[in-house]
């Protein structure tokens, strides 16, 4: 594998968009890894988008056995999100489900009202779900794929924050899921890189605008991470090898990336705003 970093290490597949963990092979890893929770989150409320799968599902888990009750946003996938749901209630917390398409302003702050509806509070607002579209060259990207992928992954995430803001007060927090794109580029996901460099910028940004508020705003940014996103938007061979040419030689699980939502998170990063951490496998991005 070290001389060949792009070797095929899974089967060949490939989903429809936005992609089933039931069908990925081998398997994502989204369960907490083994250690013994100390309440870092009891009596918190987190809304999460694109939590039931892969990253934003195994920061759920994590979220829920450390105390917290969780709101998921999700686009379709509902065998995906009842899963989750049955899951985090086996850690003895309360989920709600919300299936919204959160490229549109108006099912963003409905998803915002629901939460708190439901909960009558929101502490912490994970900015996780995206979407993305291989293409060979600019040309190939369409006024209406833009639009779509910036409504998706940035727009979404300026709205949920605008409307949770009311709602959020003095030790809440704003998690936003950028990647390692947002830093070094790529050359076939021109758009959504674009989209995750949006998001770097705008938590830098709200973080500074929010610190007087005790509200902190900071970023993970995953590399190669295998989720359902990934055999549902690329080729069966890219899928094959995906992530075999990171340092590692090897795409990480959803939940060796959960942790680092974790420490923003909690009072361990209290000390923290504005700032991006990169779960990437080695690669130094200098971000």
């Amino acid at each position: 594998m070290e001389k060949n970093p792009k070797k095929q290490v899974r089967p060949q597949q490939h989903q429809s968009r936005p992609g089933s963990e039931d069908e990925l092979n081998p398997p994502a890893e989204t369960k907490p890894k083994h250690y013994a929770p100390s309440g870092k989150l009891a009596g918190k409320v987190c809304l999460i988008t694109g939590g039931d799968s892969g990253i934003g599902k195994a920061a759920s888990l994590l979220f829920a056995k450390e105390g917290a009750d969780i709101a998921i946003a999700y686009l379709s996938e509902t065998d995906d999100a009842a899963k989750t749901k049955q899951e985090i209630e086996a850690f003895g917390k309360s989920c709600l489900l919300i299936k919204a398409d959160l490229s549109e302003e108006a099912n963003c702050k409905t998803a915002i009202e629901k939460t708190i509806e439901h909960f009558g509070q929101l502490d912490i607002l994970i900015n996780n779900a995206a979407l993305h579209w291989e293409a060979e060259s600019l040309s190939d990207i369409s006024t209406e794929q833009l639009m779509t992928t910036f409504s998706s992954n940035f727009f979404s995430c300026f709205w949920l924050s605008k409307y949770a803001l009311p709602h959020l007060k003095k030790g809440s927090c704003i998690i936003n899921t950028t990647s390692v794109t947002a830093y070094r580029g790529s050359p076939h996901l021109i758009d959504y890189s674009s989209t995750k460099g949006a998001i770097v910028t705008f938590t830098r940004s709200l973080a500074l605008n929010l610190i007087d508020k005790g509200i902190r705003v900071n970023a993970v940014a995953p590399g190669p991470i295998w989720t359902p996103l990934i055999a549902s938007s690329f080729d069966p061979e890219k899928v094959a090898a995906f992530g075999s040419d990171s340092p590692m030689k090897r795409a990480g699980m959803p939940n060796e990336v959960a942790p680092c939502f974790l420490f923003l998170a909690s009072e361990d990063a209290s000390y923290m705003t504005g700032q991006v951490l990169h779960p990437n496998g080695g690669e130094v991005i200098n971000g």
